[in-house]
């Protein structure tokens, strides 16, 4: 190899870790608005604005842009968002294809994939949000609408996390118990997405909020008697109760990783979900007011991403090197 093949190929090694490192900013970047808009979405429910354009889609009232009342301004504005995170990930996706051939984009473990199946997630949650609209807003089709949110966020939180390590931008450091960690930190991610989407379960089924009195306990007991709404609140809160346990006992269980990155998200995990206790506590024992409705959604939607982070930390450390 010429002195000058060496050097167009450290040239090109040079543009690709820069390339990884920007898209790992954008996948970032469209996570944090993800999240915004996951939040925003729990604003439309909360105000009762879901119906704000009618059954029309992708139109509002008929109309590209409607009279505006304050729920169609409410669900006018969801569906802007809506519309604006799509071309923001489609983007992520161009700019990761457009380097497919460069290291660190293509192949089995390029970040292209992970571009490629948020697009794809992109187009399934447009077309529920349709549905969603054209059925009147049914509890079920809600949830999974939430749920393909969450799954979205997660993934590009990945990808910024994956892109962070391809381009070396993080330092690794031998752990011979990175996999015992990794293992811990992603049971805690199942888990917490199991908690969030119940939560969303119980607030989309009218009565479910409001079928548990009390807290900790539901109704004053450990087994509530009464119908499907108390079985499907206590079950959430029962699987809050197991995240919350499990979390901690992660924490405590990663104080010893080598890894600072693994160590600070477990604590940070387990920091969102005793705030989120609280506010779950505060949010039953104060009769459900909007502010704290809007409050459980947005710290819920971040213990999520938190986990998320510190299960891709965990796992890239146990990676191979």
């Amino acid at each position: 190899m010429t002195a000058t093949q060496i050097a167009h190929g450290a040239e090109a090694d040079v543009r690709s870790t820069q390339h990884l490192r920007r898209f790992a900013a954008l996948s970032l970047f469209a996570a944090l608005y993800t999240f915004a808009l996951v939040v925003f979405g729990g604003f439309v429910r909360i105000t009762d604005s879901g119906m704000g354009c009618g059954d029309h889609w992708p139109k509002c009232n008929g109309r590209w842009i409607p009279e505006f009342t304050i729920p169609t301004l409410i669900e006018y504005t969801h569906r802007l968002l809506g519309v604006s995170i799509g071309l923001v990930l489609i983007g992520v996706f161009v700019y990761a294809f457009r380097r497919r051939r460069e290291a660190g984009f293509g192949g089995r473990g390029g970040v292209l994939r992970i571009a490629a199946l948020v697009l794809t997630l992109v187009v399934v949650q447009g077309l529920l949000g349709a549905v969603t609209v054209w059925l009147e807003i049914p509890p079920i089709v809600v949830v999974v609408h939430f749920a393909t949110a969450l799954a979205i966020m997660g993934i590009l939180l990945i990808g910024y996390v994956r892109g962070r390590e391809l381009a070396g931008a993080t330092m690794r450091v031998a752990d011979r118990n990175a996999h015992r960690y990794a293992r811990i930190a992603t049971i805690a991610a199942a888990i917490g997405f199991v908690v969030v989407v119940f939560g969303a379960l119980v607030a989309n089924n009218l009565g479910a909020p409001q079928a548990c009195q009390g807290f900790p306990l539901c109704n004053g007991s450990a087994m509530p008697s009464g119908g499907s709404l108390v079985h499907i609140h206590w079950t959430h809160r029962v699987v809050a109760f197991a995240l919350f346990f499990y979390v901690l006992y992660g924490a405590i269980a990663t104080r010893a990783a080598s890894s600072v990155r693994v160590r600070t998200a477990a604590i940070a995990a387990a920091a969102a979900v005793v705030a989120q206790l609280v506010v779950a506590a505060a949010l039953v024992l104060s009769h459900l007011p909007q502010s704290l409705q809007g409050l459980h959604l947005a710290v819920g939607a971040a213990v999520w991403g938190v986990l998320v982070l510190w299960a891709g930390y965990a796992r890239a450390e146990a990676a191979p090197q």
